[in-house]
């Protein structure tokens, strides 16, 4: 090869490197994702008094750095039930009197991006929620939320996001079992609707108006089933994993309300690779998604590739610019919980309540049948292992016997429909007992199809839909297959228990509402007629 030819390839070369880098330029976005936050602002745990290894302001500390890095192109998103949890929840939703309001304050200050909605968001109630849609800085999602005088969304069903030219629509979307679980009176505006039909108008929207270079899923939902859906799509509470494979176009969906660390892959219906991924609750992981673009010779970027990582927030010390500025707040919430409000002569253990009578449950009852004045009142721990020590009870102490701001609700069962709830409830909590090598308490099943104590869930249903009653003296045999165990031998005071009357019952707001399907499949009373056998409605939570 002569020099002349050398010299001219060298030019060729270099040319096509220059040319490449012109049309190639790599763009990289860090999305910074939480979940299920549960009003954990503070690297400290109000209701048992302790350090925590979650919180907003570790979140701080682990956000400075990456903008550090990486500047603008650090997208910081939550993705909802952030309202409620911990006291300091309560404290700002109800009691402060601010102009601005505190979790307004505190993800502003934080530079959200967008957010999507919980429901445990809407149980805060319309003042809350709708204080906060106005005064967030940033975008708060729920395309499927419709008001219902306007059938419009109530809140924005997407947002687009641009940095370093980069186009990022951000769909936000809640389960929509919300009414299977909260008051009327909570969210009567409102109308919930399908996931699945919510994303496919709006995914045909953003396609056709918003040209996108990415498309997010911040869906308040769990993974739930990835096969074709029989049933109503209305009450599909966990649709995550279906409404992306059958909706074609997400690239990334960020899952939460479940409380489920995942980090998975899986293929559309179109034979495209969506990425689905969450963090650990209360702020005790992010779910961090690093996306590579390059720029096209048409215009936009194209996504060459997606990593995604739980990144634990124990490693970051909490942001002190953060906890500066937020002290006087921290300071109000731990004078709030360390109001003194009685004595207790004996210590209560809710785990006492999973293998029979228990003081701890009884203390609910005993609440709840003298707020009532119910015949009969039913009751789960709420807390999986909480202890109200004997000596001074705190308001902090409210926090374990009822987390979230559940209504106390007075409703009409009959003696029959009592009896099935029951069935229901313990159908979900023991296991039928050949000898007594077996256990009480029923397990989630291994791969193997045994039972066993060391998976990571150990119980096989959820623990707060493990209810009991009082005001009834009655039996179950866990010899027997469930639905056959329940033997109502008389009311507490001696008197008859006929199946045929109707009883005065108290139950939380969440059960009477639909929630753990006590009432409905259990009881078996129809959802639509639910509001018809309520009597009374407390005015304020339980606690």
């Amino acid at each position: 090869m002569t020099k002349s030819v050398k010299i001219r390839l060298l030019a060729f070369l270099l040319l096509s490197v220059t040319f490449s880098f012109a049309i190639g330029q790599d763009v990289k976005i860090k999305l910074v994702t939480l979940t299920d936050v549960h009003a954990t602002i503070f690297p400290h745990d109000f209701v048992n008094d302790r350090p925590m290894d979650g919180s907003l302001a570790r979140v701080q500390g682990f956000v400075n750095e990456q903008r550090a890095l990486l500047g603008e192109n650090v997208v910081l998103l939550d993705n909802g039930d952030l309202l409620q949890g911990q006291p300091t929840g309560y404290y700002y939703n109800y009691i402060a009197d601010d102009d601005v309001q505190f979790f307004a304050r505190i993800l502003n200050y934080m530079g959200f991006d967008a957010a999507s909605v919980g429901n445990h968001d809407i149980e805060t109630g319309w003042e809350v929620y709708n204080t906060l849609k106005h005064q967030f800085d940033f975008p708060w999602l729920g395309a499927n939320i419709l008001h219902i005088r306007t059938g419009m969304s109530f809140f924005e069903p997407y947002t687009i996001i641009e940095r370093s030219g980069v186009r990022i629509a951000v769909m936000g979307l809640v389960t929509p079992s919300v009414p299977n679980w909260l008051p009327r009176k909570l969210w009567e505006s409102l109308e919930f609707t399908s996931m699945y039909s919510a994303a496919s108008y709006w995914m045909n929207h953003i396609r056709e108006n918003e040209n996108p270079d990415v498309v997010i899923g911040l869906f308040h939902s769990g993974a739930g089933p990835d096969i074709e859906y029989a049933g109503d799509e209305n009450y599909l509470e966990n649709a995550a994993h279906y409404v992306g494979k059958y909706v074609p176009g997400f690239d990334i969906i960020f899952t939460g309300h479940d409380h489920r660390v995942r980090n998975i892959t899986f293929n559309n219906s179109a034979g495209n690779e969506v990425l689905m991924i969450a963090g650990q609750s209360f702020g005790r992981s992010a779910a961090v998604v690093d996306l590579y673009f390059e720029k096209s010779e048409g215009g936009g970027f194209k996504l060459l590739q997606k990593d995604g990582e739980i990144v634990e927030m124990a490693q970051y010390d909490p942001c002190q610019v953060f906890m500066a500025e937020f002290a006087t707040e921290m300071r109000a919430v731990r004078e709030f919980v360390n109001q003194p409000i009685t004595r207790l002569q004996n210590d209560l253990h809710s785990r006492d309540s999973y293998w029979g009578n228990s003081a701890f449950t009884d203390f609910i009852h005993q609440i709840q049948l003298e707020l009532t004045g119910a015949d009969i009142s039913f009751a789960a721990p709420l807390s999986f292992n909480a202890t109200l020590n004997a000596g001074t009870i705190y308001m902090r102490d409210m926090f374990n016997l009822y987390p979230f701001e559940n209504y106390l609700y007075k409703m009409e069962l009959t003696g029959e429909e009592i009896k099935n709830f029951l069935e229901y409830s313990y159908g979900l909590w023991l296991n039928t007992m050949e000898g007594p090598e077996d256990h009480l308490l029923l397990f989630r099943d291994t791969d193997t199809g045994r039972q066993s104590v060391y998976e990571p869930i150990r119980l096989a249903n959820a623990f707060y839909n493990f209810d009991s009653a009082a005001g009834i003296n009655y039996t179950v045999d866990v010899s027997r297959k469930p639905g056959e165990r329940i033997l109502i031998e008389n009311m507490s005071d001696g008197s008859l228990f006929d199946p045929e009357k109707k009883y005065a019952v108290a139950i939380n707001s969440y059960r009477g509402s639909g929630g753990g399907g006590h009432i409905t499949e259990g009881a078996g009373i129809e959802h639509a007629l639910l509001e018809n056998r309520i009597r009374w409605v407390s005015e304020k939570d339980l606690r």
